[in-house]
């Protein structure tokens, strides 16, 4: 084994001690010698948990007063850390043996790298002999010009079998937090998540944040990690509508540039209008997920203030285009530098 710079596994947790077990065991087998873990528990009340954490090697366990989210969770893990890198981990996962060997050999081959991710496939799928990728990230994020993510290997709710067709690392515009690899120094400069986010959405603004500052985003898909998904909040809830669509506005406020924002945020009003009006005809709870964009919008208007102050502190530190961050669109001579 070669001598690599040091690791730091990110876990933010809350509750379910038997997923966490699972991950921990599987990070067991991790061929990396220079790997340390850091579960931080999110204000949980899990007995045990100390005695659980200490089974396993060069691993500790932060706990929190509150539940800080995933965003307050792993910027707590990041403070406590000294590595060169961390891994911002989801605690249903499970691991390829040389996934971080991978992610830190590719990080050494480019200076400007700061952040990575694996590929990531379904663990339910994977159990039943499948080799589908998960919804939560793929083989890699990407994001149109009006805000909406998607992944490679996953557009809206069709997710692709991985057949090899990512096999070949590329730039991305973000990072899943299922796993995101990157550089600690870099995450720390620029604040960590966005902890107004508590969850949803943060890892594509610290991602968007990293390529303004002139880093790159990539996928490594000789690394592969295993996301069982839906742990947090369920898929199509009205929270979780409520964050997506809350988190998504907040995020463009502060990091496109003034003349994109001229436009597509007009523009993201009406669609979420009519998205409200589509989830109307939703049954159950129509109504409750309708009332989630809305609401949505009203708490962007609420915390303008705070936004505006966050986004003169992202702008001043840009160097890099508009046209740049978005030259992976189809539509990008739409976009002025």
């Amino acid at each position: 084994m070669l001598l690599y710079p040091s690791v730091d596994i990110i876990i933010p947790h809350y509750k379910r001690r038997d997923m966490l077990e699972r991950c921990l065991d599987s990070l067991e087998r991790t061929r990396y010698s220079s790997m340390g873990i850091i579960v931080v528990d999110n204000g949980g009340t899990e007995a045990g948990l100390v005695f659980l954490v200490k089974r396993y090697r060069n691993a500790r366990l932060l706990r929190l007063s509150e539940n800080r989210g995933y965003a307050g969770g792993c910027n707590a893990g990041l403070k406590s850390s000294s590595a060169d890198y961390v891994v911002f981990l989801n605690d249903d996962t499970e691991h390829d043996p040389m996934w971080l060997e991978q992610l830190v050999r590719t990080a050494l081959e480019n200076e400007h790298i700061g952040a990575l991710q694996p590929k990531i496939l379904s663990l339910k799928s994977y159990r039943k002999g499948q080799h589908i990728f998960d919804y939560a990230g793929a083989a890699g994020g990407m994001i149109d010009l009006l805000g909406y993510p998607w992944c490679l290997g996953r557009t809206f709710s069709k997710v692709e079998s991985d057949k090899g067709q990512y096999d070949i690392g590329q730039d991305i515009f973000w990072a899943s937090g299922v796993a995101m690899f990157v550089k600690r120094a870099l995450a720390e400069e620029l604040g960590g998540f966005d902890e107004d986010f508590f969850m949803q959405m943060e890892e594509i603004d610290l991602s968007w944040r990293m390529k303004l500052v002139g880093c790159r985003v990539c996928s490594v898909p000789s690394s592969v990690v295993l996301h069982e998904g839906g742990a947090s909040l369920p898929g199509g809830s009205a929270e979780k509508i409520y964050f997506n669509h809350c988190n998504n506005v907040t995020m463009l406020l502060k990091n496109r540039h003034t003349a994109g924002l001229l436009w597509v945020i007009p523009t993201r009003l009406l669609l979420d209008v009519a998205a409200a009006f589509f989830y109307l005809t939703q049954f159950p709870g129509g109504i409750k997920k309708s009332g989630a964009v809305l609401r949505a919008w009203v708490t962007n208007i609420r915390i303008i203030s705070a936004t505006i102050k966050k986004r003169r502190t992202v702008q001043a530190s840009r160097v890099v285009d508009d046209r740049t961050i978005f030259s992976h669109s189809p539509l990008s001579f739409l976009v002025r530098r």
